[in-house]
């Protein structure tokens, strides 16, 4: 029997979708209330109302609601949307219509309309009704001349619309089904982005597997997301910039003309200002969330070479900032540097990049000292706290504290140079005494080496967990390592080192029980011996690491390069023992299986030598025989190259029918050959410290 059909319930098909998305609309309150006190006044305060934010944040809905709460306060109201109308002034004029008394008038996708907004303001809008609204919404902020207009000031109000904040983003995925983990895996993709939201949302309903959701699992969706928030590129460049812009923190026009080349940069970075999902702050440019995340991932996906070669152009620049600069800038140039591990899937874990550079950092006064004290004491207590007074006393430029955008101290770092240390200090630390005998033990000091130790990290609200001050403790590190010259060991304590050990892995810091403490509680230590494994190697390394991305599956992505042979361990030794090594070496120059078992063949001076293969005794037979060439430079040397060439190089059978060959006599031979192996072993010791690069004396 066929149901009785009520028709007591039919509505229009505009109510039920009217209905259904008043039903799937959520947050916005401080944009409602804005909207709900104008339609309160008797006089608002304002008649143009300019909504502004880039594609698919939810603009068209947001102006739905207005209409909506509009017409329930009883007023009249007009939408129209400027996709339908001709951009002239006949067309506009028509869309708008003429407005009655009261009327609130609302105008979509108005970016359109930019050609016309002169014409808009000066002849149109002064003839609106005094208690009329106008709704302008757009992807473009009003230009400067609204904002510039004395008149136009209290009468114009804008409303730059954002993301979603999180429990609003939870409230509609909840209404679509998404719930448990999934949710917060999407809002961690899209960031609150209401399109991303809803079509992810749309795809989880259509039973398509987001585990987890990552955009270069989906290049569908990367391309729909694409799509809504660049329609309109001009060109190569211009799209090269842009994603530069994705891949970079800041962006400035010295940014593109590094990365880029060419003589366009000022012309693109106007181009790129002008986009609406494109933030400026006092120092550049930079993009949405979900832009910045979407065009990344999509130049990943699609062309990983250019992403490598981006990557690499990106980093350098800011590395050459970093080595280049002081002060200020330099800081800036570190944020730059770091911000480049922020798709690693380790770092991701380490770093608070949401509040990334939010804290800035000053030497820490005497004045702030109590306070950076007190700190420590409720954390690590009364003997810690007098341990960093202590290290304050004696070296104070070892003392960094942390402040929020208010000036607050928020945090703090101390890193002690050991190698200024005396003695005495260094064995009141149990920390700085256990690091300073694990070095000895494992790589003796030489001169002029460098050793620091980060004694000190605490933040205010949360100790050494991740937060804006842990931020702050990385980009102090990593400013120590790029720049202090002839660093030999670093150190790092911290309370919690299982947590720490991934990401110490990462920066290949292994962790080194040896050094160990206890200060009322205890101390895991992290340490790098740069003779070892230098800079410049331990930067390619990281490079490499940035740009890992291994999917749920254990697959890596085509980003991603073949894993490297890991190199060559080296041995570092002593002056003393470098000398007597290059002895040994050079009185078996050509006995191979000799040098096989010779120190040096694991020295920096040999593995440098064999350009990232594993070291031959050939290796080192060749750079012995280019330290000898370094005597022919000057004339007066070339008898020291000839004994030290007929003694070893090419020897005779013994040093008398050296000196015989020669044509000297025995004593003076024995001289030039002792100058000699002195000279080539001051040499090899200079490159041993310096790298393939000495020199010459």
């Amino acid at each position: 029997m066929a149901a009785e059909y009520d028709h007591g319930s039919d509505v229009s098909l505009g109510e039920r979708l009217r209905s259904s998305r008043r039903a799937s609309f959520v947050g916005r309150s401080a944009e409602l209330a804005v909207f709900d006190a104008m339609l309160a006044a008797d006089r608002p305060a304002f008649g143009l109302l300019w909504v502004h934010g880039p594609g698919g944040v939810g603009k068209t809905a947001l102006c739905g609601m207005f209409a909506e709460r509009a017409r329930a306060a009883g007023r009249p109201v007009h939408v129209c949307d400027a996709r339908d109308a001709d951009v002239t002034r006949e067309g506009l004029r028509a869309a708008l219509g003429e407005p009655v008394p009261g009327q609130v008038t609302i105008v979509d996708t108005f970016e359109r309309c930019a050609p016309l907004e002169t014409w808009l303001r000066d002849s149109v809008l002064p003839d609106w009704p005094a208690d009329g609204l106008l709704v302008v919404s757009g992807r473009r902020r009003p230009d400067e001349r609204w904002l510039g207009d004395v008149g136009w000031q209290p009468l114009l109000r804008t409303l730059p619309l954002r993301n979603l904040r999180p429990d609003e983003s939870r409230d509609y995925l909840r209404a679509r089904g998404v719930v448990g983990v999934r949710q917060e895996q999407v809002i961690e993709f899209t960031h609150g982005h209401p399109l991303a939201l809803s079509l992810v949302a749309e795809m989880l309903a259509q039973g398509r597997p987001l585990p987890p959701v990552c955009p270069e699992q989906e290049p569908e969706l990367v391309r729909i997301l694409l799509e809504r928030l660049v329609e309109h590129v001009p060109g190569a460049r211009h799209r090269s910039a842009l994603e530069v812009c994705a891949h970079v923190r800041v962006t400035t026009e010295e940014t593109l003309a590094e990365v880029l080349g060419g003589e366009d940069a000022a012309e693109l970075f106007a181009w790129l200002r002008d986009l609406s999902f494109v933030e400026h702050g006092p120092h550049g440019a930079y993009l949405h969330d979900l832009a910045r995340d979407v065009l990344d991932a999509d130049l990943r996906w699609r062309n990983p070479h250019e992403y490598r070669r981006l990557h690499a152009a990106a980093r350098a620049a800011a590395l050459r900032r970093v080595q280049a600069t002081d002060g200020p800038r330099q800081h800036r140039a570190l944020l730059d540097f770091l911000f480049m591990h922020r798709n690693s899937p380790v770092m991701r874990n380490y770093q608070d990049w949401e509040s990334f550079g939010v804290v800035h950092t000053a030497p820490a006064s005497p004045q702030v000292l109590p306070e950076l004290l007190s700190m420590i004491e409720r954390y690590e207590g009364a003997r810690s706290a007098a341990l960093a007074g202590q290290w304050y006393r004696r070296q104070p430029w070892a003392f960094t504290a942390f402040h929020d955008a208010d000036g607050e101290i928020v945090g703090f770092e101390g890193t002690l140079s050991l190698h200024e240390a005396s003695p005495e200090d260094i064995d009141a630390d149990p920390a700085t005494r256990a690091a300073m005998a694990f070095a000895r033990r494992h790589g003796p000091l030489r001169p002029g080496d460098q050793v620091l130790y980060h004694r000190f990290a605490i933040s205010r609200d949360a100790y050494q967990g991740v937060s804006p001050s842990s931020n702050m403790f990385a980009v102090a590190a990593f400013r120590r390592w790029l720049v202090t010259p002839q660093l030999a060991w670093t150190f790092v304590a911290l309370s919690d080192p299982d947590f720490w050990q991934p990401m110490f892995d990462y920066l290949n810091m292994p962790r080194v029980p040896e050094a160990d403490f206890e200060v009322g509680r205890r101390y895991g230590v992290f340490s790098h011996d740069w003779r070892v494994e230098p800079p410049a190697a331990w930067f390619d390394l990281m490079e490499e690491r940035e740009l890992e991305d291994v999917r749920a599956d254990g697959a890596t992505s085509a980003a991603r390069p073949p894993a490297a042979a890991a190199p060559p361990a080296l041995v570092v030794l002593s002056e003393p023992e470098f000398r007597t090594a290059v002895r040994h070496a050079l009185r078996n120059y050509t006995r191979l299986d000799v040098l096989a078992a010779s120190p040096l063949l694991r020295s920096r001076v040999t593995v440098d030598r064999a350009a990232g293969a594993r070291p031959r005794p050939e290796d080192l037979q060749r750079v012995i025989a280019e330290a000898a060439e370094t005597l022919r430079g000057n004339p007066r040397d070339e008898k020291l190259y000839r004994a030290v060439h007929r003694t070893y190089l090419k020897p005779a059978p013994t040093q008398e029918q050296a000196a015989e060959v020669l044509g000297l006599p025995f004593s003076t031979y024995r001289a030039h050959l002792g100058a000699g192996i002195d000279r080539i072993g001051a040499w090899l010791w200079l490159r041993e410290l310096s790298g393939p690069e000495p020199v010459q004396t």
